[in-house]
């Protein structure tokens, strides 16, 4: 799968010391439960084909999750809720990602994120996201054929307009209210879908069912092919 030169530039970054401390140390640490596991430990890369005309924007990696897997979204809740709508809508060949060999591939679908390293406590600072902001806009410029982007979370889609907006491309003013399976479309054509962040706090507490996750792939789906 052809990739963009900042994907190998995103796994050698160490651009935030608070970043690099923690994501290592973890990964020395680890937890009881994958104790057996070598960890990944470093910055996670994003995953899918350029020519992807489906663009998903998270947060970060969970500390145990991406940083121990090295894949976007995988070992933790909130990736077996991605994969699995995504496998569910057709854009994944397979509805499990556990770890960078399992034979997973993303059909017509491209997975990133505003920070590409575990943070501590998830919560990155505002020098770290400006750190990570140029593979971003990397990104939105090798990625030609995206007309569909789904924002994970209220960071996931300022993450994006921010960056439309230093790329010089059109945003609509005001912004669109951020609110799941919020839609809007761009006069660019690419269309924004707003969704809650498939976080732990979000889906044990009821606000984020997986039906309703599930949904915003499903109104992704008709966008791109109706």
């Amino acid at each position: 799968m052809d990739k963009l030169p900042s994907q190998n530039e995103i796994i050698q970054c160490r651009r935030c010391p608070r970043l690099v401390e923690y994501r290592e140390r973890v990964a020395r640490e680890k937890v009881r439960r994958f104790r057996d596991w070598e960890y990944w430990g470093g910055p996670v890369p994003s995953f899918g084909g350029l020519d992807a005309r489906l663009l998903i924007i998270g947060i970060a990696p969970a500390a145990h999750g991406g940083n121990r897997t090295g894949r976007i979204f995988t070992g933790d809740r909130s990736g077996d809720w991605l994969y699995r709508s995504l496998y569910d809508l057709g854009f994944a060949n397979q509805p499990t990602s556990t770890h960078r060999d399992d034979g997973l591939k993303l059909l017509d679908s491209y997975i990133t994120a505003a920070i590409h390293c575990a943070p501590p406590d998830n919560k990155p600072m505002p020098s770290e996201f400006a750190n990570c902001r140029p593979y971003l806009l990397d990104e939105l410029q090798g990625l030609r054929n995206v007309r569909v982007v789904v924002a994970l979370g209220l960071i996931g889609f300022k993450a994006y307009f921010g960056a439309r907006k230093q790329l010089g491309l059109p945003n609509p003013r005001p912004l669109p209210a951020f609110g799941h399976g919020l839609a809007a479309k761009l006069s660019d054509g690419v269309t924004v879908v707003s969704s809650y962040h498939p976080s732990q706090q979000n889906t044990q507490t009821g606000k984020l069912t997986e039906k309703m996750f599930g949904d915003v792939f499903k109104l992704a789906r008709r966008i791109l092919y109706k």
